[in-house]
């Protein structure tokens, strides 16, 4: 305290001072540009409420939305080589990891869980397309591997979420032969007799499509994802030709029979349950529990009727 604070009237700040306003309390639609609160759109699985466009989510939040309240374990997956071929392009390979890890608070691009879906054991796993475009590298070859072992240890079915631009540069042929490890691994749950289904959601594209993504028993996909090997611009400059309108979409493909389902998000949970429990020959979900009965109070005990008396005889 000092004198100027004895006789200058404070300001008052809680009225008329300037707040500072966080800047991820609403994001813009990308397909409608309606401005969306984060709250709202959280809540509906980042699906915008205006034009029911499907915005990315992260792994952790889409399993916290399938599982049954929202609980799930992590399986863990072992540990590959950090920089096995030592590249660098504008920036080292580590450098990039660790700006990847930092943006998205992940170890890596897949994450693989194991919980209960309507009551379903299931072991799950996701791809992060905020993760290096969530390319597929050793690390993510070690985790459908993992997944696959999982599930056949426990006797669960295995669902996958894919979403890829394909294999890692970064890891050259390593990354490739990831291709053939995650077809070995779906092949253990054929084996094995565990239903595999496959959720494909934008962007799906190169090696993961070409492998482990189109292998499942159903395939399922988000509505207007993008499912392709090759995008549709490098297949126009190649063919030189104008191609047809959702070219490679997930309705394009549900027509041309490369589907099964194109599903919402927000129903997706119930469908997954329901074809699940439809594979492994279990009975119809249930939608909701009814409430557990009153205890019953123990009614009391009637008392023993008294015996008859013998009728009395009569003397001859």
């Amino acid at each position: 305290m000092n004198w100027i604070t004895n006789y200058v009237r404070p300001r008052i700040n809680s009225l008329f001072s300037r707040r500072e306003v966080p800047e991820n309390l609403w994001t813009k639609c990308p397909e409608c540009g309606t401005m969306l609160f984060h709250r709202e759109l959280s809540d509906n699985l980042n699906v915008c409420t205006s034009c029911d466009h499907h915005l990315p989510i992260s792994p952790r939040a889409r399993f916290a939305a399938l599982f049954d309240g929202g609980a799930f374990v992590e399986v863990k997956v072992p540990e590959p080589l950090a920089d096995p071929l030592q590249f660098r392009d504008q920036k080292k390979y580590p450098e990039r990891m660790k700006a990847a890890q930092k943006s998205t608070a992940e170890k890596e691009a897949m994450l693989v869980a194991e919980g209960e879906m309507g009551r379903t054991p299931v072991v799950a796993a996701a791809q992060d397309f905020s993760f290096m475009g969530g390319s597929m590298g050793m690390y993510v070859g070690n985790a459908i591997v993992a997944a696959a072992e999982r599930a056949v240890a426990l006797k669960r079915p295995l669902v996958l979420f894919s979403a890829a631009g394909g294999a890692r540069m970064q890891e050259g042929i390593l990354s490739l032969m990831q291709m053939p490890r995650s077809t070995v691994a779906v092949e253990m749950l054929k084996e094995a007799g565990l239903p595999y289904v496959v959720v494909l959601t934008h962007p799906t594209t190169g090696g993961v499509t070409a492998s482990y993504a189109m292998l499942g028993d159903i395939h399922i996909a988000e509505p207007n994802a993008l499912i392709c090997f090759a995008g549709p611009r490098v297949i126009e400059q190649t063919i030189r030709e104008k191609l047809p309108e959702g070219f490679q979409r997930a309705e394009y493909l549900l027509e041309h029979g490369m589907l099964d389902r194109v599903t919402h998000r927000t129903r997706l949970r119930d469908e997954l349950v329901s074809i699940l429990r439809m594979l492994t020959l279990q009975p119809a979900p249930v939608a909701g529990d009814l409430p557990a009965p009153p205890a019953a109070e123990a009614a009391p005990e009637a008392e023993p009727a008294p015996a008859e008396e013998p009728a009395p005889q009569k003397a001859d």
